[in-house]
């Protein structure tokens, strides 16, 4: 859809910045629009997320051939999560999918749809498929629970923080967001206001601060141009690790069997006596060493100031860690997301780490 969002025109709406550019960061209460939508009580406008649609008789089985995840008989209504990674296995796209019969939905964030578009109409050859970058056409409006009022709607729902068939959990014991539920709608562009009306709004803060709180990666935030499934634990939700060829194969073999991941992603809980967030990009520093940077920070309704950061792999998990924004310096206690071992499966004989 044309940015910004018709919502912006809401009382007490504020323009998100960044990704978020072009819909709401919030409404006017933050931290109340959080807890609203944490329960259940709130909704969240994404319209500035991209969709792709690809159709044909052939779309699935090319879909699989290309990606991640083991798409071959996905069910009407079923949803998954697949990545298109380069020959060297990092990640270039991470799609929400979800088929409707007759039309699968990939939903992504804004920038990725024009080039995600782009490079598989280039891939269709011979087959029977066509593909359409449908952005302006259709929104994305978020919730952690089902909204009886979007019921009929074409619907994602993530499958994070499970482990899916064919997946595999890089972290530890049992995940702190367990039983978490996210649903992504998709309407018509044209009736984005009419969809949510009598719906209270929560705005993107809120989406984040909750996605952070469950370790949930996002594209473009977590993930740099070095980026590989393992880093981000992944493979637990995105990637079938029997499925068969597809490009950058090679290396989810090669460093899930035979190596670890060279970073990983960790949670960190950071001092909140500054009363300000770390920008992303931050240095994350041990001693005197810079050992990782935040990818995404947030003020948790409960929680507190929380972050995510990518560090490298073989930093203590107990060690304390400062974050360094300019003048600024954040203690951080970090919870592992990705072990440090993980990875070298191929002999493993016990650990925490978790497969289907």
């Amino acid at each position: 859809m044309p940015l910004p969002s018709p919502l912006l025109g809401r009382p007490g709406a504020v323009e998100g910045s960044g990704a978020d550019a072009g819909v709401a960061a919030h409404y006017g209460d933050p931290l109340p629009e959080q807890r609203r939508l944490e329960s259940g009580r709130a909704v969240a406008d994404l319209s500035h997320r991209g969709v792709v649609t690809v159709t044909g008789p052939d779309r699935l089985s090319w879909l699989n051939s290309l990606s991640t995840q083991l798409l071959l008989g996905l069910a009407p209504g079923e949803s998954t999560e697949a990545l298109f990674l380069n020959v060297q296995g990092r990640i270039e796209h991470d799609c929400r999918v979800v088929d409707d019969g007759t039309t699968t939905w990939l939903l992504v964030e804004g920038f990725e749809a024009a080039p995600l578009a782009a490079w598989l109409d280039s891939m269709r050859f011979m087959l029977r498929v066509e593909v359409a970058d449908a952005s302006a056409d259709w929104d994305v409006i978020g919730a952690a629970a089902e909204i009886p009022q979007l019921a009929g709607r074409t619907v994602w729902r993530d499958p994070w923080p499970g482990v899916v068939p064919g997946g595999y959990s890089y972290s530890g014991a049992e995940h702190p967001a367990a039983g978490r539920v996210w649903f992504e709608y998709l309407v018509p562009a044209a009736e984005l206001e009419a969809a949510v009306e009598g719906l209270p709004l929560a705005g993107t803060m809120a989406v984040e601060a909750l996605r952070i709180a469950a370790w949930r990666p996002r594209l473009g935030l977590e993930t740099d141009d070095k980026a590989i499934p393992h880093e981000l634990d992944l493979l637990r939700t995105a990637v079938h690790l029997t499925k068969g060829c597809y490009k950058g194969q090679e290396t989810v073999a090669r460093v899930h069997n035979l190596g670890h991941p060279p970073r990983r992603l960790v949670f960190l809980h950071l001092d909140g006596s500054l009363h300000t967030l770390p920008a992303a990009g931050s240095d994350v520093v041990l001693g005197e060493k810079t050992v990782g940077r935040i990818t995404s920070a947030a003020l948790h309704h409960e929680a507190g100031p929380i972050a995510l950061a990518i560090i490298k792999r073989n930093v203590d998990p107990a060690a304390a860690l400062v974050v360094v924004d300019g003048e600024e310096r954040y203690a951080a206690a970090q919870e592992a997301i990705v072990a440090p071992d993980a990875g070298q499966v191929v002999g493993r004989q016990q650990g925490f780490l978790r497969h289907r």
